[in-house]
């Protein structure tokens, strides 16, 4: 798959990337492993104060690169509907295409040591991932869950930059912008009519058109 610049997200769109980091629930974190090889680990995660947070074991081989890497990359991506090459042409494959939304997140990675750094993040964690409540909330000042929170290892990734690219067509012209959108309501499979939303929410004429 080519990235093109059009699928760069525009500043008027940054609010955007932010809602998409805290909406999925998975990325992937990749740090340099001691052999050589990248360490590739899909994790839950939340952002919270400007950075990244993962929670699991004190033992195991991401808490072990840690103690000789302090750089790693997160991936977090999210696909679309994918469109079909014969709206294009009736015989090759190229045009075949699948809209999505990615951010790359570049940055410093380290264990965190601060018992209410961690309660806080361990905490947004469960809030994030079970919204409907209940559990007693992760707080400091609840000492029955001290001695699970210093047995938990909680690792932040500060965001030095990142790359947010969402793709929906922006490169198109407006006459088959169109047609692949009629198509889609169309065919209406899953995440079809989303789709429509996005596309017509990034591609460059959206908004001439009102």
């Amino acid at each position: 798959m080519v990235r093109r610049k059009e699928f760069k997200v525009k500043d008027e769109y940054q609010q955007d990337v932010i809602q998409f980091i805290n909406e999925m629930n998975y990325g992937v974190l990749a740090m340099q492993g001691k052999e050589g090889f990248p360490i590739v680990v899909p994790l839950n995660y939340v952002y919270l104060n400007d950075a990244i947070y993962f929670h699991g074991s004190k033992l195991g081989e991401k808490m072990e690169v840690l103690t000789h890497v302090d750089k790693a990359t997160f991936a977090i991506t999210e696909e679309f509907a994918t469109i079909p090459s014969y709206l294009e042409d009736s015989y090759f494959a190229c045009p075949a295409t699948t809209f999505f939304k990615s951010v790359i997140i570049y940055g410093h990675i380290k264990a965190v040591e601060d018992e209410r750094l961690k309660h806080e993040v361990l905490n947004e964690l469960m809030k994030k991932l079970q919204p409907e409540g209940g559990y007693s909330p992760i707080v400091y000042e609840d000492e029955s869950y001290r001695k699970r929170v210093k047995a938990t290892a909680v690792i932040e990734l500060t965001i030095d930059k990142q790359s947010a690219k969402f793709k929906f067509g922006q490169n198109w012209k407006e006459e088959k912008h169109e047609k692949v959108k009629a198509h889609l309501n169309e065919r209406q499979n899953e995440l079809d009519i989303e789709t429509i939303k996005l596309m017509e929410r990034y591609c460059p004429y959206h908004g001439k058109q009102k």
